[in-house]
């Protein structure tokens, strides 16, 4: 059952993150989004300490011996490592979302391994999060010629059998954070490749490219609408040589058909609620600052009474507030069906899809309310406006998700309803 008390566990590091989007993110917010591409260290680096002195945000911690009372009562507790997550990433995304996809850790890339790998990839490539140094992972879906329809991916990998290793060629766009993570860490990004064109989704499989391997080359960083702290990056795989236990899955398709496309998808089952929780995370501090600025002219909200006794101001804030409710909810219900291992792809595209919509309205309503202090750069109003959008768009657009839902109630396979 989902309990509606937050945890202590979670309201404590809700606390904690608060006092980190206040001080080390707000104040700087409007710089990094003027100064795209330069990497913030500072929060970084406080992040990665932080992350390492408590074991939270690494999906490998360093094991500690425990007494077995205490492994019991750990036991006994109701899982919420998503929902702590979910929280996380609401708090972080208050403070900046694109500082937050800055913040050291898996990302999506950590999140494949977790998905796909086996458990000797899990302890090779998660381990390196607990690190001294920050460490980031990507994930690489998106070339110049498809977006959403996996089944066109053209990166080829190609097994060689006297080396035995993988050999990658094609070109990656919008990757993000894949400037971090071959560039400045011991990272690495899952590569979606075809092991066999001919055999469409069933073919594909994601590969642990690891920083510094030869061939891959970061070859541009986009100029963005919004989260502009964040690098989105073009990848180039010329003849990468990939070792072949860097492949998540079975490389035989014959005796697996599409249980390697099915696990790399599986990926978007625990993430999408996650960044459902970061669109959540600024649509509330625009709906925040809005209350804010409306109540130093002397407008407030009267609560309780019938909205026919309302200005539309009053309306307009009060439907804001339920649309964003509304939208939380669906993030808590995926995350809490994660942590509790029941499948949750049509609660997670229901919370991914109704968060892009929400994030959207609220900041554009926000600014359209204000009119030009909604408009000026005084405010950050006008930068939440732009940095909504990518919750609409990265990890399955909203056009996507809508059929990801539909397929699920109706009963459609990806090929009935496309």
């Amino acid at each position: 059952m989902i309990e509606f008390e937050m945890p202590k566990p979670i309201a404590q590091q809700s606390y904690v993150l608060k006092t980190v989007a206040e001080n080390m993110m707000r104040p700087v917010s409007r710089y990094f989004d003027e100064h795209e591409h330069e990497i913030p260290w500072d929060y970084i680096n406080f992040m990665h300490m932080a992350m390492r002195a408590t074991g939270a945000g690494s999906l490998a911690p360093p094991e500690r011996k425990e007494d077995e009372e205490k492994k019991e009562e750990k036991k006994s507790r109701p899982p919420i490592a998503y929902q702590m997550l979910a929280f996380m990433l609401e708090m972080l995304s208050w403070g900046d979302v694109g500082m937050y996809l800055c913040t050291p850790g898996g990302g999506l890339g950590a999140a494949a391994v977790e998905a796909a790998g086996t458990p000797e990839q899990k302890r090779k490539f998660l381990a390196r999060f607990a690190e001294e140094k920050p460490t980031f992972a990507a994930m690489a879906m998106t070339e110049p010629h498809c977006g959403s329809d996996t089944s066109a991916i053209r990166t080829t990998a190609v097994l060689d059998k006297t080396t035995n290793e993988w050999v990658l060629n094609g070109e990656k766009i919008f990757v993000t954070a894949g400037q971090k993570s071959l560039e400045e860490s011991n990272g690495f990004v899952v590569i979606w490749a075809t092991i066999d064109p001919s055999a469409g989704r069933a073919g594909i499989r994601s590969f642990v490219v690891e920083t510094g391997t030869p061939g891959v080359k970061v070859t541009k960083l986009e100029h963005k609408l919004g989260i502009r702290a964040s690098d989105t990056a073009s990848i180039v795989l010329q003849d990468a040589r990939v070792p072949f236990e860097n492949i998540l899955g079975s490389p035989e398709i014959q005796t697996e058909t599409t249980k390697g496309f099915k696990g790399a998808m599986a990926t978007f089952d625990a993430t999408r609620p996650l960044v459902s929780a970061t669109g959540i995370g600024v649509a509330r501090a625009a709906l925040e600052l809005l209350k804010e600025m409306a109540a130093a002219q002397g407008f407030q909200v009267r609560y309780g009474l019938p909205k026919t006794k309302l200005t539309n101001f009053e309306r307009e804030i009060i439907d804001m507030e339920v649309l964003l409710q509304s939208a939380w909810l669906l993030v808590i219900k995926s995350v809490w069906m994660a942590d509790n291992r029941k499948p949750n792809p049509l609660e997670a595209s229901m919370a991914k899809l109704r968060a892009g919509d929400v994030v959207t309205k609220i900041t554009q309503r926000a600014v359209e309310l204000m009119g030009p202090l909604g408009y000026s750069r005084d405010y950050l109003l006008e930068k939440w406006f732009r940095d909504a959008k990518i919750t609409d768009i990265y990890e399955g657009t909203g056009q996507i998700n809508r059929l990801v839902v539909a397929r699920n109630i109706l009963g459609y396979t990806g090929r009935e309803l496309r």
